[in-house]
């Protein structure tokens, strides 16, 4: 039941992490605080379809 998911950048929307998930624990969308390396910031990355 895990899924590979990719996590955007909410600031500039870059594609910068893949990561796997359970969808029957998390069904809604994940946000998770990384470090962006075109902002050079730890911003928030949400799960992107």
């Amino acid at each position: 039941m895990r899924v590979i998911i990719t996590l955007a950048c909410t600031q500039c929307k870059q594609r910068n992490y893949t990561t796997s998930k359970n969808k029957r624990t998390h069904s809604d969308r994940i946000e998770l605080k990384k470090f962006c390396k075109f902002c050079n910031a730890h911003l928030p990355h949400r799960e992107t379809r």
